[in-house]
């Protein structure tokens, strides 16, 4: 196993889809503490072919999986734009990245950029720099340590969300009607009384 994984309970992975750059940062939990373990980009805008593209993305993430062995990926959902073409790259993006993953059998998690910016910084609307502020600020990560590109940030946004996500309490279902309550409960029903004279 990794020297830099091996003191962590869990490793989550962040993924920021992208056809351009695409983003990844991974933290390390013990308990309720989560830090930084590695973040970065991966450049695909000098392969000219979409496909190629694609093709370096599984490779890249591949590679990602098996360094840093994450228990669990979370990636940023694409939000829908106008332009039907670059909706659809961007989904064969996430989509090979997830393939990537599921390659190793890493449960993945989605979640919405507005979900994501709610979960960093208290507000959807978030601005991308905002995020990367309250990153640094959150995760203590050092000025001269944050990337220039925010496509990184983004990613390391995605696994802190999971992070949160997964640290809430489960509420428990109740039953879905009285009837259901008194079907799974039949203790619970007083014996009728005799009509009172």
């Amino acid at each position: 196993m990794n020297d830099e994984v091996r003191k962590y309970e869990r490793i989550i992975m962040g993924i920021d889809p992208g056809t351009n750059v695409m983003g990844y940062g991974v933290l390390g939990v013990n308990g309720k503490k989560v830090e930084v373990v590695v973040m970065g980009v991966i450049q695909l805008s000098k392969f000219e072919s979409h496909y190629k593209r694609l093709h370096r993305i599984f490779e890249r993430v591949t590679g990602l999986v098996e360094q840093y062995l994450p228990d669990e990926l979370a990636i940023e959902a694409p939000f829908f734009g106008k332009n039907v073409q670059s909706m659809l790259k961007l989904g064969r993006a996430q989509g090979v990245a997830m393939a990537a993953a599921l390659c190793r059998d890493i449960p993945i998690a989605e979640y919405a950029p507005l979900t994501i910016k709610q979960a960093v910084t208290g507000a959807g609307s978030a601005s991308k720099e905002r995020v990367a502020e309250m990153l640094r600020h959150i995760l203590n990560i050092p000025s001269k340590k944050m990337p220039h590109l925010l496509d990184a940030t983004d990613a390391l946004a995605a696994a802190l969300t999971h992070f949160y996500e997964t640290g809430k309490p489960q509420i428990a279902k109740g039953p879905k009607s009285w009837a259901d309550f008194l079907s799974k409960n039949p203790d619970r029903i007083a014996p009728r009384r005799g009509k009172q004279e």
